[in-house]
């Protein structure tokens, strides 16, 4: 597997508060654990339907994928950075994060 950036929550969290538009999360959980609770900001693209989305991505643009403990996310992170993008990998996924969450 490629080897993808990482970032923990707490360097996410800080990089939302300074994000000037450039910086995107994809929540690539399944829809029954997005009900469960989601990052305010984030776009949902369940994994398997990450080959399918790309072309509606922007190259110009920094994404953190995340999921539930970053397993799922480092795949999907490691195929978008096959395909050119600038892409980073939330470790931990939701099990760690602590910040703000939206049902």
């Amino acid at each position: 597997m490629v080897r993808v950036k990482e970032l923990t929550p707490e360097e996410v969290e800080k990089k939302l508060a300074e994000n000037d538009g450039i910086i995107e999360l994809i929540d690539v959980r399944e829809d029954d654990e997005v009900a469960q609770g989601k990052i305010p900001e984030i776009t949902h693209i369940p994994l398997q339907q990450i080959p399918e989305k790309t072309e509606q991505l922007d190259k110009t643009k920094q994404y953190i994928m995340v999921c539930r403990s970053g397993r799922r996310s480092e795949k999907a992170a490691a195929y978008l950075q096959e395909q050119g993008f600038n892409v980073t990998n939330m470790v931990g996924g939701m099990l760690e994060w602590k910040g703000e969450v939206i049902s």
